[in-house]
Order: structure tokens, then C-alpha cells, then sequence
């Protein structure tokens, strides 16, 4: 990235060697997800990929969170408070239970933000397809060291400077596949056509019927679509992409393929392997995420001067919720666990 950016300052390349980067990443992190590069769709933010999706609810449609679900994942439903829709919530636990048939739309994060809470994505999908409901899956906190397979929802949107290691202001939304095939191409062509499988719930088919590339602009044209009328969009999810940051897509392809280079499966196991050390250190019992919390208030009784020594040992950290959260991933070690706790209780351990 920072070459790209040499190469900017000076003039020295031109764009479209950047713009391959984009494709690169979009085909990466497709294999990453199981699905072909023509259903990833390219953006900035998981809000923006979010927006057509929300639009294209109905009037008075209900959409069910988590009660804790990050904020990107709930307010480009929320703002559609004027014409009825209602953001409805329950806690991840009980999320799959807590869908009636009145719930339009799910939209829950595979691993929750705040907490590290790994999501029952069966259970949830499952319950969502027997009333009909649309699944929008957040993996955010998840892709990268928690295995996911597009084809379980809908909809999965990822912001890739998490863990998947990229720059900030790359994301993706996986679109499913008949609907990558339908999406308008040409002006006379303004709506998309269902997927058969979704004419089976009237609610799914008025929601497909309705979804369009809101963003669409010079990127989401392909080549050679540069000015004026008549429209002739990309095929596929590509019609929903936006303009390219290019150099933050210039660092994101080598860090896809480094990520698929070592295998999800193997960053999984390590990444909770490191999780559940660090856990075992406080006395807790084993867990399924790579995301460890600490009451940061109980945590301060507890261990007076831990936040410091945090600091003075280069610890990084975040505080999400009222707590301490800690990630473990590929390029962190034994070491950095025990150095972390070491931090904390001002302990030596075992």
C-alpha cells in the first residue's frame, strides 16, 4: 500500500493497476467465503453495503437484532423509522426463538462485538426460512478466523480491516446467486427478477423485486462506461459496488492471501487455542470465540493498576461495552498471552 502511494504521489502508474487489486480481493475473499467472485460485491463500509438492502424493505417491515448487535448493523434499518420499520430486539442466545412470522429481515453479527459471542448461524437461518424472513449476516468480528459459508444466509457483509487483516475502508457483501445473475444491466431493465427459490414466500420475492444498486456509478458500470445514458451496469454483484479507494485494495489482496495461504481452519484453531489460555489465566472456562472480555470495572477493583501496566508492556487493547476486550489471531503467541495476563494481575505465571 504505502508503494501505491509513492507511485500516486509521483504519477508513475496508472490507476487501473490499482483497480486489479479490487477484483484480486474480490475473488479472494470469495474463495474465502465459498462463493464465486461474481456474487461479492465491493464497498467501504458495512452500513454503506447495508443501505439497498434496507431500502428495499417494505413499508412497516419488522427486523430482529440482537440486543447488542454494533451499531453499522442496525442503523441503516433504523433510519427507516418514517415509513414504518421497526427494529425489533433479543438477545443472541435466544434470537432464533425470538422469530415470528412477522420478522421481515434478521441482521445479527457471527461474533458479537462487544462480547466475543459466537452466533448459532443454523439455528437462526433455519427459524428465519420457515417464516420467510431475509438473513444478514455481519462478519466482521468473525471472517478471518472463524470459518463461514456464505451460502448459510443471504447476506454477508464483511469490513475487512478486522481480522482480516487489511486497510481500513475495504468491505464486501456476498449477494445470493440468482440474484447476482439478475440484476439490471440496461435502463429498460430497472428491476430485479426473484430467484425462483424465493417465489416460494411472497415476502422474500416483493423484498428481491425491490433491491437495486443504489450507489451505482462509474465502478459499477465496468469498463468503458465513463459518461451519460443509456445505463449499462456490471453483471452480478458488481453492480453494487462504489468507486474504489484503490490503495487500501492494494494492501487488502496480499492479506486475503495470506489468510487463505495459512487456512481459516488452522487460524481458528490457533486463534482459540491462545483465547481459551488467556481465559484459563482468570479461571474461566473454555469458550468458542477468539474474543475475550473483562468487566473493565470489575476488573479495576480487582487488579488496580492493571490498565497501566497494560500500557507500559504494549498491550493493545479496546474497550467495548464497559469491558476489556482481547483478540487473539495468527500473529500473536503463548508469549503475548501469558505477557497479557502477567500485565493484568501483576502476577508471574506458572
Amino acid at each position: 500500500m504505502q508503494r501505491s502511494l509513492d507511485e500516486w504521489r509521483t504519477g508513475s502508474v496508472p490507476w487501473q493497476t490499482w483497480a486489479e487489486s479490487v477484483d484480486t480481493s474480490r475473488e479472494l475473499f470469495g474463495r474465502l467465503v465459498g462463493v464465486p467472485a461474481d456474487q461479492v460485491a465491493t464497498g467501504a463500509a458495512v452500513s454503506q453495503l447495508l443501505a439497498p438492502i434496507a431500502t428495499a424493505l417494505p413499508d412497516g417491515a419488522e427486523v430482529l437484532i440482537p440486543d447488542i448487535e454494533f451499531t453499522s448493523g442496525v442503523y441503516p434499518f433504523a433510519v427507516h423509522a418514517d415509513r414504518g420499520v421497526r427494529v425489533r430486539t433479543a438477545p443472541l442466545a435466544t434470537l432464533a426463538e425470538a422469530v415470528t412470522e412477522s420478522t421481515t429481515l434478521v441482521s445479527f453479527s457471527a461474533a458479537q462485538s462487544a462480547t466475543g459471542e459466537v452466533a448459532d448461524i443454523p439455528a437462526i437461518t433455519r427459524r428465519a426460512r420457515e417464516v420467510g424472513a431475509i438473513t444478514v449476516l455481519d462478519g466482521t468480528q468473525a471472517a478471518g478466523w472463524l470459518p463461514l459459508d456464505a451460502a448459510d444466509v443471504d447476506f454477508l457483509t464483511v469490513a475487512a480491516y478486522k481480522w482480516l487483516c487489511a486497510p481500513r475502508g475495504t468491505a464486501y457483501l456476498t449477494m445470493p446467486s440468482r440474484l447476482a445473475e439478475t440484476v439490471p444491466t440496461d435502463a429498460a431493465n430497472s428491476t430485479n427478477a426473484a430467484n425462483p427459490a424465493d417465489s416460494t414466500h411472497p415476502r422474500r420475492a416483493e423484498f428481491f423485486d425491490q433491491l437495486k444498486p443504489l450507489s451505482a456509478g462509474w465502478f459499477a458500470a465496468g469498463a468503458g462506461a465513463s459518461y451519460g445514458m443509456p445505463m449499462h451496469l456490471s453483471e452480478g454483484a458488481r453492480a453494487f459496488d462504489i468507486s474504489p479507494a484503490w490503495h487500501s485494495w492494494v494492501g487488502t489482496a496480499p492479506a486475503l492471501e495470506l489468510l487463505l495461504d495459512v487456512g481459516i481452519e488452522q487460524i481458528h484453531a490457533h486463534d482459540l487455542s491462545l483465547a481459551n489460555r488467556f481465559r484459563a489465566g482468570f479461571g474461566l472456562g473454555e469458550s468458542n470465540s477468539a474474543i475475550v472480555t473483562i468487566d473493565l470495572d470489575e476488573g479495576q477493583r480487582s487488579w488496580p493498576g492493571a490498565l497501566e501496566r497494560l500500557d507500559a508492556a504494549g498491550v493493545r487493547y479496546s474497550q467495548a461495552g464497559g469491558n476489556m476486550r482481547f483478540g487473539f489471531h495468527l500473529y500473536n503467541d503463548e508469549a503475548d498471552v501469558d505477557t497479557t495476563l502477567n500485565a493484568i494481575t501483576d502476577t508471574a505465571t506458572s
